[in-house]
């Protein structure tokens, strides 16, 4: 089974807690092999992980959050009319 990356990402949490199946695990390893907005999602994730761990509190820049939603829901679309491509 090939993953998309929607489902690498409903399961990034698990795969940095180790807490996904070896199966699951490996597809996921392979997907971000060749993968960069995966790749780039997953390193994001784990800084956010280290950020909020730390004790200090960062401003985020104005209009950031809308931004982010705006980025996501771009990538969402292209990652859908890549799949119907294939």
């Amino acid at each position: 089974m090939k993953l998309k990356c929607k489902h690498v990402w409903e399961h990034i949490s698990e795969y940095i807690d180790n807490s996904v199946d070896a199966k699951l695990r490996e597809e996921i390893e392979r997907h971000l092999e060749h993968c960069e907005i995966c790749s780039a999602i997953l390193d994001s994730t784990r800084n956010i992980l280290v950020l909020t761990a730390d004790e200090r509190t960062f401003e985020l820049p104005v209009g950031y959050s809308k931004r982010l939603h705006e980025r996501l829901t771009k990538e969402l679309e292209g990652s859908e009319k890549d799949s119907k491509k294939e």
